[in-house]
């Protein structure tokens, strides 16, 4: 459902991200973990097709981004790390915008409708202007839009940013849910969040992916069978940084 053929992405002399390949399966969760600056906001600007990469091509549902972006589009569910919304308008006029911007109307539009403010909670701030929303709130408008057209394809920036622990765990349950029918790529910072939901992890650092895998793997992968996630991740990255460093 996303295969990315290395892809890079240079701004100017900086090579933000460095040939990275992966494939991630249909019904399959992955978590996308790495420091910031790693790349993981520019990759998936790039499945996105928010920008074009400078090398390399990816494949969103059989649909190649560079040859047919609209149509990679219709594909996909994209929550930016910070929401797209517009901020004079109240919740319900937005969302039905989205619609009409995705093609959606009548029947189609309620049903999707009634499904994503379930779905997201929204039922307390209906009626209420975004400025007027919590951050909290904000973000999930914000998921609210990426699914309200039923993509094939969900890609999350960040998708538990500014909620607070009951809203986590419920954004968490709703992935898992949705994955049920669709193919998700999350980013976070938070390593048990990505381990809770996810049925493998990618971690980038410095441009490149520097591992991947099931939890059970990256261990493996470091000889690290009984450590916990903290030290498989630093030992991983420790490991990047040398074999950067000997490259360079």
């Amino acid at each position: 459902m996303i295969e990315a053929k290395n892809l890079t992405m240079m701004y100017g002399f900086t090579r933000a991200v460095n040939d990275v390949s992966f494939k991630v399966g249909e019904k399959e969760i992955v978590g996308f973990l790495g420091p910031n600056g790693a790349g993981k906001t520019t990759l998936m600007r790039m499945l996105t097709t928010y920008i074009y990469p400078t090398q390399g091509r990816a494949v969103i549902n059989g649909i190649d981004i560079l040859e047919h972006p609209l149509e990679a589009r219709r594909q996909i569910g994209y929550l930016p790390e910070t929401p797209p919304l517009y901020a004079d308008m109240r919740v319900d006029e937005f969302l039905e915008f989205v619609g009409r911007a995705r093609g959606l109307g009548g029947r189609t539009y309620h049903e999707r409708k009634d499904w994503t403010v379930n779905a997201c909670g929204l039922a307390p701030v209906w009626k209420h202007s975004i400025f007027e929303l919590s951050l909290g709130f904000r973000q999930r408008v914000g998921l609210a839009q990426a699914l309200l057209h039923d993509p094939k394809v969900v890609i999350l920036d960040e998708p538990t940013s500014g909620l607070d622990p009951i809203q986590i765990v419920g954004i968490r349950g709703l992935i898992q849910e949705l994955a049920k029918t669709k193919t998700i790529l999350f980013s976070t910072h938070i390593l048990q969040e990505a381990s809770a939901v996810s049925n493998r992890l990618l971690i980038m650092n410095d441009g490149r992916l520097v591992a991947q895998g099931t939890i059970s793997e990256l261990r493996d992968s470091v000889s690290m069978k009984d450590a916990s996630l903290e030290e498989v991740f630093l030992s991983i990255f420790r490991g990047s940084g040398k074999r950067a460093g000997a490259a360079r």
